[in-house]
């Protein structure tokens, strides 16, 4: 029967369905340049089989990438997929998302790279038939062989898949369309996103995602009454015995969207929510690749009352250790940020409540992110938020970003949560101030004075 299979990486979104009832086509979004080619070689292969079986399937592949760092080189994600248009047109999408800020002289000036730091499309949404993996990983060769990152695989979900089916969707609709011989295109009647009016496209955009929100939270505000006020709800035990009835859910996963671009800020508010209401006796595990927390998240760690243990890169497993040019100094700007973060907390007093710890892995670089949120007395978290923020600046301002909420009551899903926190956090050295005094922590007085300028950038 009709299908559709799609997925996202680094920045990017795939989803894949086929043999099933008809549904949403494959998409990636946001892949980065570099990505191996073995995942096109497979869906090639895997659109060939679906034209050759003996009843063919309506296979339909959409990726989703940023414009600019799937454009980047001469070799890139671009002209990877060019042959995979060229050769499946009516069955393969290619979106390319152009950021509405990069525009004008700016766009002109700013060269290949650093034209990446005015905003990215940055969602890693994988999906195939109903089954979805949610991560922060780029699908480049590092996330296969050494670089630590966090995936979670939500198998047979419906409803988790075709929302992020829709959300492609409308992403790709806002976003220029590859073309068979590499030029790109508007979709029919959409604003230009540097070309045409900012506002209007702005508009036009928060309109296509947001009627994708709105339908998916009348879904499931549906579907917690039916579950919640139904008579129809049995116990564990009574639906095991019944057979046919499926028992109250354990687990709830809510979708949080960040687009700023776009005025939409889902993810944000839900993450100040959080950090905000997070009690006396709560533990808040925190990890991001990237130091660089906004204002306002750092006003929340510092001014309320849960312990909060946040992990960091150490320089050495920072992405942009060993980097050329002004991109090697990176790690040595998040040093400077994180040190002027851990004077503020021992300024405060507040070096029992709130931890910071550094990653180390010989070999490997960090990217992972997320969060773990344990109940005052509870020793297993019962919320994770997993998916593509750094809860930095960038996350929060200028990339389209997207994750999840997991809540659960599910004592087996709860250990693995506490399972996956412990093992992060075992290859990590608690921060103190003689952490500072390393031998390469000595951060250059030009770094110190050009990263209060270009945090909001990285």
């Amino acid at each position: 029967g009709p299908g559709v299979l799609e997925a996202a990486a680094g920045p990017a979104a795939w989803q894949a369905r086929a043999g099933r009832a008809p549904g949403p086509p494959l998409r990636p979004s946001g892949q980065e340049p570099g990505a191996p080619a073995p995942e096109v070689d497979c869906l090639e292969s895997s659109l060939e089989k679906s034209l050759q079986a003996k009843f063919p399937s309506d296979l339909k592949v959409s990726i989703l990438l940023d414009f600019t760092r799937g454009s980047r080189g001469r070799k890139n994600s671009r002209t990877m997929l060019l042959p995979l248009l060229q050769r499946f047109p009516e069955r393969v999408r290619v979106s390319l998302f152009h950021t509405p800020n990069l525009r004008g002289l700016l766009r002109l000036l700013i060269p290949e790279r650093f034209n990446e730091t005015i905003g990215l499309q940055h969602i890693k949404v994988y999906l195939f038939d109903n089954n979805v993996i949610l991560s922060g990983a780029n699908l480049s060769d590092s996330y296969f062989t050494n670089r630590q990152d966090r995936y979670v695989f939500l198998q047979d979900c419906a409803e988790i898949a075709d929302f992020f089916t829709e959300l492609v969707d409308a992403v790709g609709d806002v976003s220029l369309q590859l073309q068979g011989d590499d030029t790109v295109e508007v979709v029919d009647g959409m604003v230009h996103p540097y070309k045409g009016d900012r506002a209007a496209y702005c508009r036009a955009a928060n309109k296509r995602v947001m009627d994708v929100i709105h339908s998916a939270r009348a879904r499931q505000q549906m579907l917690h009454a039916q579950t919640f006020h139904s008579d129809s709800l049995l116990s564990q035990e009574e639906a095991a015995a019944a057979g046919d009835r499926r028992p109250a859910p354990d687990t709830w996963i809510y979708p949080l969207i960040q687009m700023k671009p776009f005025e939409i800020q889902i993810d944000e508010i839900v993450t100040e929510t959080l950090l905000t209401e997070a009690e006396r006796g709560a533990k808040v595990f925190l990890t991001t690749g990237y130091f660089n927390l906004t204002q306002a998240y750092m006003d929340l760690v510092l001014g309320t009352r849960a312990e909060y243990q946040i992990l960091l890169a150490s320089p050495e497993v920072n992405g942009f250790f060993g980097a050329k040019g002004v991109a090697g100094a990176i790690p040595a700007a998040y040093v400077h940020i994180e040190r002027q973060f851990y004077s503020e907390v021992c300024s405060l007093g507040q070096q029992d409540r709130v931890q910071l710890q550094e990653y180390w892995r010989r070999g490997w670089t960090f990217h992972a992110k997320g969060l773990w949120l344990y109940l005052a007395g509870s020793s297993l978290p019962c919320l994770t938020l997993i998916g593509s923020p750094n809860f930095g600046y960038r996350s929060v301002h200028r990339d389209l970003e997207a994750q999840i909420a997991i809540v659960t009551e599910s004592r087996s899903l709860q250990q693995q949560l506490h399972q996956e926190q412990e093992q992060l956090y075992l290859r990590s050295g608690v921060v103190t101030s003689a952490t500072f005094e390393q031998p390469g922590r000595q951060v250059k007085l030009w770094v110190k004075m050009v990263t209060p300028l270009i945090k909001n950038f990285f």
